[in-house]
């Protein structure tokens, strides 16, 4: 079962607090957690991918406009209490494994090594719409 885990950051106190006002050895300890836990997803099999995603200031929103051509509008909306930081898609054998997973990004570390708590959303990755029966 593919499962898509994505991180959502909180916009309040972002720029004030964020990722990028930390000790420089709290970003290697945070970005070397990232980088160890997508090994140990490769080494088990499950990692698909996983991506960090730019600030929500450079998001753009698109929509095909009457003639098909593409209709570009800054994105996401302000007043969003999160935004989207990064993904992870995995395949693991049962949803339950996919909120092990998620947990254990969850508790990646922040400023100071505290454990961030970080909501991960869980999706199930559909190939279809499913088919009633």
């Amino acid at each position: 079962m593919k499962f898509m885990l994505m991180m959502h950051a909180p916009r309040s106190g972002w720029k004030d607090a964020g990722i990028g006002t930390w000790p420089l050895e709290d970003i290697k300890a945070h970005i070397g957690f990232m980088l160890n836990f997508n090994k140990e997803l490769t080494a088990s099999g499950e990692f698909v991918d996983a991506q960090g995603l730019n600030l929500p200031e450079a998001a753009r929103v698109v929509r095909a406009g009457k003639t098909g051509a593409p209709e570009v509008t800054d994105g996401p909306f302000p007043e969003s209490k999160e935004f989207l930081a990064g993904f992870w898609i995995i395949d693991c054998e049962s949803e339950a494994r996919a909120y092990e997973i998620a947990a254990r990004a969850s508790a990646a570390p922040g400023k100071g090594g505290v454990p961030m708590s970080i909501p991960i959303e869980v999706r199930e990755v559909m190939s279809a719409p499913p088919i009633e029966g």
